[in-house]
């Protein structure tokens, strides 16, 4: 047997040899893959928990309620799909709701998380996502500007529903220099935020007391 035979065995070159060598390799990588996923699974869950309820806490006043906000989500029904609705408790009286709004910014999607009170009035506003310019259209952040704090008690009487847009559309918002298209797309969503919940009022205040009275 020659030297060249021993170092290079005739069934490498085979195509069924090289299938298999090729197989495993990617056996093998997407094991280490799910293995992967697996271990990150829960720590990404829990930390999207806490990122979710540190921003549920900025839109629902901790004396508002006595219960775990994530804890108490209820799903509501909606022409757009299932919505998860956080509610806010005291005792068994459904103070506050919080429920995520979405109004199409400049550059995509902009994800507003929506507190409103019983009463209808907004508890409070914070963008969880958006893609918009930097400088310009990401003064909807808290921690970049003030503006979205602009929606604080408002409702959908007051301003009236016709006054619900940016002063260059005639209404009461303030836009931003430059990107007016920004701001249009939040207080749309806000707007439609506050028309939804009024929309679905007694369900959404009620659900809690009518959950437990209907309990053996």
């Amino acid at each position: 047997m020659s030297t060249t035979t021993v170092a290079n065995p005739g069934y490498r070159e085979r195509v069924g040899y090289q299938a298999a060598l090729l197989g495993g390799f990617a056996f093998v990588a997407t094991a280490l893959l799910v293995i992967g996923d697996l271990a990150t699974r829960d720590a990404i869950a829990q930390r999207e928990a806490e990122d979710l309820l540190a921003s549920l806490s900025q839109v629902i006043p901790a004396g508002l309620h006595d219960n775990a906000l994530l804890a108490d989500a209820i799903t509501l029904d909606t022409t757009d799909g299932a919505l998860t609705v956080y509610r806010a408790l005291r005792g068994l009286e459904v103070t506050g709701v919080a429920f995520e709004t979405v109004g199409p910014g400049y550059a995509g999607p902009i994800r507003v998380l929506l507190g409103i009170g019983a009463d209808g009035r907004v508890l409070g506003a914070r963008v969880l996502s958006h893609t918009e310019t930097p400088g310009l259209g990401d003064k909807i952040e808290v921690a970049r500007d003030d503006w979205i704090l602009r929606f604080d008690g408002k409702s959908l009487g007051e301003p009236p529903p016709e006054r619900w847009a940016v002063q260059k559309d005639g209404g009461d918002f303030d836009q931003f220099s430059g990107a007016t298209i920004t701001p249009r797309a939040v207080v749309r969503a806000v707007k439609r935020g506050l028309e939804r919940f009024a929309a679905h009022r007694d369900t959404l205040t009620a659900s809690a007391v009518q959950q437990v009275s209907s309990d053996p």
